[in-house]
């Protein structure tokens, strides 16, 4: 077996768990209104079939106060507990197990009922919340122990307690956030009293044969957070307290420094979970953006953890596991860490899904069933929606010819994979790679389409895919040489000199900036010169892991510019736009909005800022005003006999969308 620690089984004393896979808890939306809990099951029975060895849930609140948000899943009522056994059956149907999270937000809750060790606001909640007194807590203990005991009679074989990410428990820890005088703040044994409190009467009532995982925080990343040895001693404590296994969180969420994204290193912090897996006997599980086999094998073989926890990775590919086992790693569709599709739609108040797995959480409403009648159809355009679109149908039994113009597919991720921080969009590529051969797609690379060439290819339907042309300005001086298009910079094709001015602060505008401030290689692939630029401590020497950081000069000065007064990059998305704001603040890149454009001349770009006139003194301008879409054939294609369709940036040029561009072409494809 290629990856025998990885699919090694794990005693836990009373039972054993098939392999070190571990499904980490997402809240998915799914778990909030108990009519969504047969599509709940669906998505997570997918996963149990995969192979994982073990499930854990979105969070469900112990109590009303501890409800993430209004209306947010809850266990706490006898009337709670049948309904959850819709999704313990369908777990325990496919062979799996199956632990629910149990979750008190504390002062991230997002309602006016939110309480907290003291009575300190969030800096990402409008609401202060209201301290618990003495007898609150004594009150919120018994909630966690009730709730686990539900959980129990709902038919799950254990429970996480969220000890981690800044949420309740979390803030107990945290001399942060817990400023009281009683027994149970100020000395660290106070302050550790209330989990280590919760897991040993929860022991007591669920008795020896039921897990408990104890989600501890490893690096909490914000200020007055703990420390090593603090951490250490709650490992040994919770562990003495009944816990079954340990997993491992990272950062709170108010923390300035990114922990999931796609530009963060893979395994990135299993050096942390290796320090605390020497002091404990229980298992130890490591987190955080490890999203292949290979990565997975290397911690466990390395003795960095006992087992890893990966949810994200198994939104975007429910076999997973299976294709790990069978050595087909190559067939993983794997997670880019992009987070547009579930932390971002999260936030947004909608159901969590993937980009490059469109179906996630949609299994019972979004099917690929083999066609009824099958087809010859030609997709033209290999780009993100081509590429889904294509795969799609020929899965369903359609015969595909798909046409792509340059010599390889990816269309804009070609673009996209350049970007420092974004390689992932690699492993995109590689599976539609895999994917086009497998599925006897034929693929015609260097191949313009034409009217001609498709009336005499004989399909039965025709896909237009064809992509985007970028957008254009009327700058009196943006005829001269030295205005280049983001395509001719991303692709090494334009001259770009030390001052650059980027005409557009939308998503391609700020990563054409960190394609220009950020020297080869980049940190995604180097830990340590990560770590030194973000200010992360993974000695764990530092209290809470913060150093301060060393972000590398960049050898270009760089304006990033847009029209709409304001903040740039105010539009991007929620989980990843402060992240690209404060690494282009890092770098040093002047950031302007409410810019009106003058001239273009030999002593560069002149602007105006309100009253204000200003000359900035730039070598090279990079035009990254968006993109029109390219629908050249499809008009010139009329009228030709057959169904024709659309899809992607041909269809909608905004923002070159590949979330909605890969939905948009797998959804058609199931229904053609």
């Amino acid at each position: 077996m290629r990856y025998p620690h990885l699919f090694a089984p794990l005693n836990l004393g009373f039972t054993t768990l098939p392999n070190r896979v571990l499904m980490g808890s997402m809240h998915t939306g799914l778990e909030d209104r108990t009519r969504d809990f047969d599509k709940l099951a669906a998505y997570l029975a997918e996963r149990a079939r995969g192979g994982v060895g073990m499930i854990v849930t979105g969070g469900f609140a112990p109590n009303i106060e501890g409800s993430p948000a209004p209306r947010r899943g809850r266990l706490s009522m006898p009337w709670h507990v049948a309904r959850h056994r819709t999704i313990t059956r369908a777990v325990h149907a496919e062979g799996g197990r199956i632990c629910m999270q149990i979750l008190h937000g504390g002062r991230y809750a997002y309602h006016p009922l939110s309480v907290a060790p003291s009575p300190i606001k969030s800096p990402i909640t409008p609401f202060t919340p209201r301290a618990l007194s003495a007898r609150g807590i004594e009150r919120t203990i018994s909630d966690f122990v009730n709730c686990a005991r539900k959980a129990q009679d709902a038919g799950y074989d254990g429970v996480e307690v969220m000890g981690s990410e800044g949420y309740l428990i979390n803030q107990f820890l945290a001399e942060r956030t817990n400023q009281r005088t009683d027994e149970w703040g100020g000395s660290l044994e106070n302050r550790q009293r209330f989990p280590v409190d919760i897991v040993r009467r929860m022991r007591a009532a669920v008795g020896r044969d039921f897990i408990i995982v104890y989600r501890l925080s490893m690096l909490d990343l914000v200020e007055r957070g703990q420390s090593l040895d603090e951490i250490i001693t709650l490992a040994q404590k919770i562990e003495a307290a009944g816990a079954t296994l340990l997993n491992t969180g990272i950062g709170w969420h108010e923390s300035r420094i990114p922990t999931i994204l796609t530009s963060v290193p893979r395994a990135a912090f299993t050096g942390g979970t290796r320090r605390v897996k020497a002091a404990v006997k229980i298992p130890l599980i490591a987190t955080n953006r490890i999203n292949m086999p290979q990565v997975a094998e290397r911690i466990l073989a390395a003795g960095d953890a006992d087992m890893v926890s990966m949810a994200r990775p198994l939104l975007a590919d429910a076999d997973w596991v299976r294709k790990a086992r069978e050595d087909r790693a190559d067939d993983i569709n794997t997670c880019i860490a992009c987070n547009q599709a579930c932390l971002d739609h999260i936030f947004e108040q909608k159901l969590a899904s993937c980009l490059v797995n469109p179906r996630a959480c949609n299994e019972t409403t979004f099917t690929i069933a083999p066609a009824a009648a099958k087809k010859k159809i030609a997709v033209i355009g290999a780009g993100p929606a081509g590429l889904a679109c294509a795969a799609t149908l020929a899965e369903r039994g359609h015969t595909v010819t798909l046409f792509e113009q340059a010599g390889e597919i990816g269309g804009q991720f070609n673009l996209a994979k350049r970007i420092p921080g974004k390689e992932e969009f690699h492993e995109t590529l590689r599976y539609y790679t895999r994917r086009i051969a497998q599925l006897d797609i034929e693929l015609r690379l260097t191949t313009t389409a034409t009217v001609e060439l498709l009336r005499a290819g004989a399909f039965d339907e025709a896909i237009f895919a064809t992509g985007v042309y970028p957008r254009t300005v009327a700058i009196p001086g943006s005829d001269q040489a030295n205005v280049v298009s983001y395509v001719d910079v991303l692709r090494g094709v334009a001259k770009v000199g030390a001052r650059v001015a980027i005409i557009g602060a939308g998503g391609i505008g700020f990563d054409v900036a960190q394609f220009l401030v950020e020297e080869a290689p980049s940190p995604t692939t180097d830990i340590a010169r990560w770590t030194r630029e973000w200010g992360v401590d993974m000695s764990l020497q530092a209290r809470a892991g913060l150093t301060k950081p060393a972000p590398e000069v960049p050898t270009r000065q760089v304006w990033l510019l847009q029209r709409t007064p304001g903040k740039p990059g105010k539009r991007l998305n929620k989980t990843s736009g402060w992240v690209h704001r404060a690494t282009l603040a890092a770098k040093r890149v002047t950031m302007l909005g409410g810019v009106a454009y003058e001239r273009i001349d030999a002593e560069g770009l002149h602007i105006r800022l309100g009253d204000e006139a200003r000359r900035l003194p730039v070598d090279t301008l990079v035009i990254c005003a968006g993109q029109e879409p390219n629908r050249d054939l499809y008009t010139h294609f009329a009228n030709p006999g057959i169904p024709t369709h659309l899809i992607g940036g041909a269809d909608v040029a905004a923002e070159l969308d590949a979330k909605r561009a890969i939905a948009q072409g797998m959804r058609l494809a199931a229904i053609i």
